[in-house]
């Protein structure tokens, strides 16, 4: 993992993203890049960051993923990674987008990353709810990613059950969390919760990105540093354009400086 310490300047400008909430047909690439490519061709222009969710690519079905999984999915620098690339450059912002990756006999719950100036890699979801164990490897790393419009630490939906993931991006120097789901419905309160969570706990923005359809929740939201929601989308096919102001980051360590704070030598105990 790579980053800049909580000491160094946060942009001092600002950062409009687009949360895309989208339904993603299961097992239908090209008509769900296609969806993509449209929204991104719409919404991009005039945008810094742009989000989609988890698998949005192929949909989130694991009982369709596990019998045609290699079938849809593709390597890092397959021909999706190459549209959104080229879109990135067209449209001037930067690109998140999920899709299942094959490298080699594995399959990962990954996310491609794109900047006007080209790819910018690609995270491996490492903490996967148990039932996609059944058909993705977990990825070994936590990364940080440097981009046109900061430092930015992926998380993908279930990941935000666990803070120290996200604290551990932010001590390596994420200024903006992104979070593509998949929650379903009955456990919309765990994305409005947990979202909130992160970006207090650690005084960034935090942005989740879920799907909706097919049985997910929507409810996408942005919240800022003190956990205030900037926007909150409902059930339906929804893009919030969002302006963060990124000083207020800056602000809110100065008012409460938690995590230069932190005592990490106290936080592991031996049991008795």
């Amino acid at each position: 993992m790579t980053g800049s310490s909580l000491t160094e300047a946060l942009p001092a400008d600002r950062v409009r993203v687009a949360v895309l909430q989208t339904a993603a047909e299961p097992g239908e690439v090209a008509v769900n890049v296609e969806r993509l490519v449209a929204l991104i061709e719409e919404h991009g222009p005039g945008v810094d960051l742009v989000v989609a969710p988890e698998l949005a690519t192929t949909g989130y079905d694991l009982d369709l993923l596990a019998a045609r999984g290699r079938e849809l999915a593709e390597p890092a620098d397959g021909p999706t990674a190459r549209r959104l690339a080229e879109l990135a450059r067209r449209v001037g912002a930067t690109l998140v987008v999920g899709f299942i990756e094959q490298d080699g006999d594995d399959l990962y719950d990954s996310l491609m990353m794109v900047s006007p100036s080209g790819p910018l890699g690609v995270y491996r979801k490492s903490h996967l709810y148990p039932p996609e164990l059944a058909v993705f490897s977990a990825g070994t790393t936590l990364d940080v990613v440097q981009t046109p419009v900061g430092v930015v630490g992926p998380l993908v939906c279930f990941e935000h059950a666990f803070p120290d993931v996200a604290t551990t991006l932010v001590l390596a120097g994420a200024q903006i969390l992104v979070i593509p789901s998949a929650v379903p419905l009955d456990y919309e309160h765990l994305l409005h919760l947990r979202t909130r969570a992160r970006a207090q706990d650690n005084q960034v923005f935090a942005i989740g990105c879920n799907m909706t359809g097919h049985g997910f929740a929507g409810r996408s939201l942005v919240a800022d540093p003190r956990g205030e929601v900037l926007a909150e989308a409902g059930e339906e096919p929804t893009v919030l354009i969002v302006e963060m102001d990124m000083a207020a980051a800056r602000s809110e360590r100065g008012r409460e400086p938690s995590l230069s704070m932190r005592r990490p030598e106290l936080y592991r105990m031996s049991a008795t």
